[in-house]
């Protein structure tokens, strides 16, 4: 059943905390992350499309999309997260080197090996940033994710390992292999004891958001996210929070396979949840970041899902609008295209993500 759930929890949030008991929240201020992605030689802003046609179709004034399907040449906002993460581990590497030259940042981290697991795009920014390093990348992928990601993550020098039927169970496999190797996890969701590079991969998405904040020509009434583990979304919102306040109605689009959050704001814990296989692969996560829900929790005012049905239609019309995308990057997106959310009219100036580009392009 689709789901449509107001939360209960806005404003005040479901806290989580690291284990010296210390509250964690998704970080606001995106001042340090364009400094360091500086050092990343494909990085540069993407554009925010006015999609005005569309607007007119559905009814509402105005609709804004930030098109990261050329992001860093990886095809993904992925790219931002731990692309940033990486980059700080070279920073730090790099501490007492007075002035780092282009063959200090290349190679420093030439000892390190950076393991995660991923649904492909998470996957992709590890094996760049890794690259552009010096690091070496190992990339879990559950037996469900497509060839082509795995092909993508060979070109770029992943080694890549295949374990288990679900998300969950590569990042299991992932985790294990850090421990038993001494290689650096570097996954993109978050769990009682693992918060800090999580935390850091979320705040390098802020650099998405505050480009949207200052390209969008004034401040949008809605904002719809989409979510896998929570990080693009809360991330985005944490700053939306920080740059517009309470204003935004902020909504949460969830496969209907995948609930995770809403789940979670309805138990009011975070929880597990089971279902299908999705084609909205890249958001078929069943357990959410902790760190992410503490702040959709605080910051989103709306949780739903859409069908797989919902979902393709959406694509569709993105396509015929010319925002080719997969069910994934489209689903933000295909949440407002259903007509099932209450409160849009000729006044509304909406504000969406387009994650990822088409699997074929």
């Amino acid at each position: 059943m689709n789901d449509i759930l107001p939360n209960p929890f806005r404003g005040q949030g479901l806290a989580c905390h690291d284990a010296q008991g210390k509250a964690l929240w998704p970080a606001s201020d995106a001042s340090a992350v364009a400094q360091l992605l500086s050092h990343c030689p494909a990085h540069g802003q993407t554009p925010l499309r006015d999609m005005a046609q569309l607007a007119k179709d559905i009814g509402i004034d105005a609709l804004w999309v930030k098109d990261e399907r050329e992001r860093m040449g990886l095809g993904s906002f992925k790219a931002l997260g731990a692309a940033f993460a990486i980059a700080r581990a070279a920073m730090a590497a790099l501490a007492h080197t007075a002035t780092p030259t282009a063959t200090d940042w290349a190679s420093a981290l030439k000892h390190r090996v950076f393991v995660t697991a991923s649904a492909g795009n998470h996957g992709l920014s590890v094996a760049a940033g890794a690259h552009i390093f010096g690091a070496k990348a190992v990339i879990y992928l559950a037996e469900t994710v497509p060839t082509a990601f795995a092909e993508r993550l060979n070109a770029k020098g992943a080694q890549v390992v295949r374990a288990g039927a679900t998300y969950e169970d590569s990042m299991q496999a992932a985790a294990d292999a850090a421990t038993q190797n001494g290689w650096t996890l570097l996954s993109d969701s978050s769990w009682p004891g693992y918060c800090d590079l999580p935390h850091q991969v979320m705040e390098g998405y802020l650099q998405l958001a505050a480009e949207a904040t200052t390209q969008v020509p004034t401040p949008p009434t809605h904002i719809l996210l989409q979510a896998g583990v929570g990080g693009l979304a809360a991330a985005v919102a944490a700053h939306a929070r920080a740059v517009w306040g309470d204003a935004p109605q902020i909504i949460v689009v969830e496969p209907e396979a995948a609930p995770a959050l809403l789940e979670s704001i309805r138990a009011g814990e975070l929880v597990t949840t089971s279902g299908p296989v999705s084609a909205m692969g890249r958001l078929d996560c069943k357990t959410p970041s902790m760190i992410a829900l503490a702040g959709l929790s605080r910051d989103a005012d709306i949780f739903m899902t859409i069908s797989e049905s919902e979902a393709a239609s959406g694509v569709a019309t993105l396509a015929k609008n010319g925002l080719t995308t997969t069910p994934s990057g489209g689903a933000g997106l295909a949440g407002l295209l259903t007509g099932r959310l209450s409160g849009f009219d000729a006044t509304s100036r909406v504000m969406a993500i387009l994650s990822e580009g088409a699997e074929d392009a």
